[in-house]
């Protein structure tokens, strides 16, 4: 009797113990559940924030690039003979005829022009590539005359930006800049004018953005649709005034701004010569907005990509609600399933590991043979393969082009390997955007080439052009690099129409046109048929 109860004591111990490590264990399940919701929806959160912060990043970029292009090129103009030549002699017939010549060859090769003029000190106009009509008219006079005047003598030899506004002439908003010219006893002479219609930076913006994205597009669409930015627009707005620049609502632009905490932004950075980012939120048409801004100092602008905070976050939500639900089925399988499926457990861990190692090793075989291991373009080989299958004639001519970074090894040097591989992947992860479902290939340490088949004629060579001078001002997004500054790259680039077979003498074509070439410049790419 004595023994029966001592066992059934010792049947009570150990199922006691038994219950205290299945309530630990659940206690210590909840807590990791809970913990790791916590840890993943912050950085969920963050990393919707750091999305959104580097996407409006990228796209002040591309506005700062797009007017320091245009003054660039009216900089270039300003350089011509033709220029200083008839302002010297205006009243020459001979000298304003070849200057109406080339202001009207030089402003075909500027897309989205408005126009482009030679005007005296006094503004009365020479020459102009569109409107002959203001030929001999001056633009300004009195104040607003000594004004324009004055801005562009304090620019001296640089170009004197007004910025973004409505064009007297056309209606249309453009980016109006002028740069005086000077004689050879150093006093002006007459001046350079340019006006530069902002719907080319605004396609840009809609092609490369989440925001305000083509509706048209169906392979835009297709991208965007699970991205957190397919439901963002973004806005422009100038400081000095409060007022939208760039609005998705046409109708709105040039009015004042009409939400409160953009307003606030506007009268924060309003006559300060620093530029600035960060992240504010607000509601608007009933709809609570995320908002991530840059501050353009150079030009008193902020830009802005605003996103429904739903859609930002929508991952950041779903992952608390799929964390938590995770944790309690996965408590609830502990205590079930702790003791008969711990043996299962460990051969399925077994199966998915050699199954995983196989396939991990079928792919590093087949990347080993065909893709480059940082880029992850295709390779040399895989360029020598595809084109011996290739099926390019004279009835179906196929597109190579040549991307080259020029001083990469300079750029390695002087920024480090890191930074030069960043550089090599970005360049790839841009070909591949402006060149979708096109064959990309490192063919050498610095260079790339995109082989882009033609089908019934299509696309035509101006086509293919545009697309390659849309990746070269892209590519010349300058790379931040941490400490260091930052990398400003350059490119040689070349494009080659092939309209016989196809071999890999095509590679040696293109690198003897780049070196010869040198460095690109934007609309002036250098193209061969062969």
């Amino acid at each position: 009797m004595a023994k029966s109860k001592a066992k059934k004591k010792e049947k009570k111990k150990g199922g006691l113990s038994l219950n205290l490590v299945l309530i630990f264990q659940l206690i210590i399940m909840l807590g990791l559940s809970l913990a790791i919701t916590k840890i993943v929806s912050d950085r969920t959160k963050n990393n919707s924030d750091a999305q959104l912060n580097m996407t409006t990043d990228e796209r002040a970029q591309v506005i700062l690039n797009y007017v320091e292009v245009s003054e660039r090129q009216l900089k270039d103009f300003s350089k011509a003979k033709q220029v200083s030549e008839l302002l010297l002699d205006p009243d020459n017939e001979e000298l304003t005829s070849v200057a109406q010549s080339f202001t009207r060859d030089f402003g075909l090769d500027i897309p989205y022009l408005e126009g482009i003029y030679i005007s005296k000190w006094d503004t009365t106009v020479l020459t102009h590539s569109s409107m002959t009509g203001s030929i001999g008219k001056a633009t300004r006079t009195g104040d607003s005359l000594k004004l324009l005047q004055d801005a562009m003598t304090d620019r001296g030899k640089e170009v004197y930006n007004t910025g973004i506004m409505i064009s007297p002439a056309s209606g249309e908003q453009i980016v109006s800049m002028y740069k005086a010219i000077y004689g050879p006893n150093g006093k002006p002479i007459g001046m350079v004018g340019m006006g530069l219609k902002t719907n080319g930076l605004i396609n840009t913006l809609d092609r490369i953005s989440g925001a305000n994205a083509n509706a048209a597009d169906a392979d835009v669409q297709a991208k965007r649709a699970e991205s957190a930015l397919s439901n963002a627009s973004y806005y422009m707005l100038k400081c000095a005034d409060s007022t939208f620049i760039f609005n998705k609502d046409d109708e709105k632009v040039g009015q004042e701004v009409n939400i409160s905490e953009l307003r606030k932004l506007c009268e924060e950075f309003a006559g300060t010569n620093t530029d600035a980012n960060g992240q504010i939120e607000f509601s608007a048409d009933g709809t609570d907005y995320v908002s991530s801004y840059v501050y353009i100092a150079k030009y008193g602008w902020i830009f802005t990509v605003n996103a429904p905070k739903t859609d930002v976050y929508a991952l950041t939500y779903a992952m608390r609600w799929f964390l938590g639900a995770f944790g309690v089925i996965i408590v609830a399988l502990t205590v079930v399933f702790f003791f008969i499926n711990k043996r299962q457990e460990r051969i399925n861990q077994k199966l998915v590991s050699t199954l995983a190692k196989n396939a991990q090793t079928r792919q590093s075989l087949n990347t080993a043979m065909f893709k480059d291991v940082l880029t992850n373009a295709n390779n040399r080989v895989s360029f020598s393969m595809d084109m011996e299958s290739a099926d390019v004639s004279a009835e179906k001519p196929c597109y190579f082009m040549m991307f080259n970074i020029l001083g990469f090894s300079e750029i390695n040097t002087r920024y480090g390997n890191d930074a030069g591989d960043r550089l090599l992947v970005r360049t790839v992860e841009t070909l591949n955007d402006i060149f979708p479902d096109r064959a990309v290939y490192r063919t050498g340490s610095d260079e790339f080439v995109v082989m882009v088949p033609t089908e019934a004629g299509q696309p035509a060579p101006e086509a293919v052009l545009n697309d390659v001078n849309t990746a070269f001002r892209q590519l010349m997004v300058p790379e931040k690099i941490e400490n260091m500054g930052a990398i400003y790259p350059k490119y040689k680039i070349a494009v080659i129409k092939r309209n016989g077979a196809a071999d890999t003498s095509v590679v040696s074509a293109l690198k003897d046109m780049t070196n010869r070439k040198g460095e690109a410049t934007y609309g002036m790419i250098d193209y061969r048929e062969m």
